[in-house]
C-alpha cells in the first residue's frame, strides 16, 4: 500500500493548520499539537525521548531539570521504557520530574519481556518507578522479526498480558514499537488491536520515489521496504496514533541535511509526534523552536531528500538498528 497525493496531503493537513497560527516570536507561540489517532488524546508534535540521549544527563538533578524545562516549554508527550538504564533508571527520573504536574502530560512506557509473568513484574516495577498507578500508553518494546512476533503472540505471553493491562486500566491505551523490521511490524499491526504504534521514520530510510502523474510518493522497488512504505500505511488505515523515532538516524543524518529539514520531513508524514532524544538543554530549545515554526515540506522536496539520503544511508541504518535497542 502506498500514499496517493490526495491521501498524503490530507494526512498532513492537521500539521499545516496548526502551523498557520504561529508568529515569528517562537518564545510566545504554542507548540503545535495533533490528535493521537483513535485515542482522541491531543499531544505536542514534538515528544521528549527519555532513552539513551536522556540518560546522557549523568547527574539526576540535571536530567530532571531538563525534562521539566521541556514540559515548561510545551512538550506534553514523554516516552520512556522499562529497560532505559539499569533498574528502570529512566522511569525513576521521569517519575520524579512529573510529580505534582501529571495533568496535561501524556506518558508512554514500554514492556521488554516477552513472557506474561515477566511482563507483569516489569510493569509493576515501572509503575513503582514512575510513582503512578496508570500510564497513558503501554507499548510492547522493540519488535524484532517474525520469530519475535511469534513469541509476543504465544498463549499467555506479553500480548495477552497487554490486553489485560488495558482492561484493568493499568494503561489507557496499548501499542507496539519497532525500528528493526518493517514487515514484522506491518504483520503485527494488521493482526492485532493496538491503539498506537511507534516506528523508525526518517528521510534516510524512506525508499520513496515519484510514482508518476497522480500517484504521489510510492515505494522505490529497487530498495528494501521501509517502515514508511510498509507499516505506516497500515497504521494510518486503522486510525492508530503513530509516533516516530530515529528522526535523525541516531545522529547519522546530522550534517547531511539541515536539522530542520530532517525534522520537518518526519513531521510531514501522517504521524502524531516525533519522539526525539535531547541530551543538551540547547537541543530542547532548538527542537522546540523548529517545531513551533513547522511547515509541511512540499512533496517534491521530500522525494528529493529521501532519494538522496536513503541511497547513502539506508542499508547502514537498517543494519545498525537491528542491533540497537534504544527507541
Amino acid at each position: 500500500m502506498s500514499f496517493t497525493r490526495r491521501e498524503f496531503i490530507g494526512a498532513t493537513a492537521a500539521g499545516a493548520l496548526a502551523a498557520e497560527s504561529l508568529s515569528a516570536d517562537s518564545g510566545k507561540t504554542p507548540l503545535p499539537t495533533r490528535i493521537l489517532g483513535k485515542t482522541g488524546a491531543r499531544v505536542s508534535i514534538l515528544a521528549m525521548g527519555a532513552g539513551s540521549r536522556f540518560l546522557m544527563y549523568k547527574e539526576e538533578d540535571k536530567a530532571i531539570a531538563a525534562l521539566i524545562k521541556a514540559l515548561d516549554q510545551g512538550i506534553t508527550y514523554i516516552d520512556t521504557c522499562d529497560d532505559y538504564g539499569k533498574d528502570h533508571l529512566s522511569e525513576q527520573r521521569v517519575g520524579k520530574a512529573i510529580q505534582g504536574r501529571r495533568d496535561g502530560i501524556f506518558l508512554a512506557t514500554k514492556i521488554t519481556p516477552r513472557g506474561g509473568d515477566e511482563a507483569q513484574r516489569a510493569v509493576e516495577l515501572s509503575l513503582k518507578s514512575l510513582k503512578l498507578d496508570q500510564v497513558d500508553l503501554l507499548h510492547i518494546h522493540q519488535l524484532g522479526g517474525l520469530d519475535d512476533l511469534a513469541a509476543v503472540e504465544a498463549k499467555g505471553a506479553v500480548l495477552d498480558q497487554l490486553y489485560k493491562f488495558r482492561d484493568q486500566k493499568v494503561a489507557r491505551f496499548i501499542g507496539i514499537t519497532s525500528h528493526a523490521d518493517p514487515l514484522a511490524l506491518k504483520t503485527a499491526l494488521e493482526r492485532h488491536d493496538f491503539d498506537c504504534t511507534q516506528m523508525a521514520l526518517n528521510a534516510g530510510m524512506a525508499s520513496m520515489t515519484s510514482g508518476g502523474k497522480g500517484q504521489g510518493m510510492v515505494p522505490n522497488a529497487a530498495m528494501k521496504t521501509s517502515f514508511q512504505t510498509t507499516a505506516l500505511p497500515v497504521a494510518v488505515r486503522k486510525k492508530m496514533g503513530v509516533l516516530s523515532i530515529k528522526t535523525f538516524g541516531q545522529d547519522a543524518l546530522i550534517g547531511q541535511a539541515p536539522v530542520e529539514k530532517l525534522l520537518y520531513y518526519t513531521l510531514s508524514l501522517p504521524i502524531t509526534a516525533a519522539v526525539v532524544g535531547m541530551p543538551k538543554l540547547e537541543h530542547i530549545d532548538d527542537n522546540i523552536r523548529l517545531a513551533k515554526a513547522f511547515r509541511p515540506l512540499p512533496e517534491a522536496e521530500m522525494r528529493e531528500l529521501s532519494a538522496r539520503l536513503s541511497a547513502k544511508n539506508k542499508m547502514a541504518l537498517e543494519h545498525f538498528f537491528h542491533h540497537h535497542v534504544d527507541c
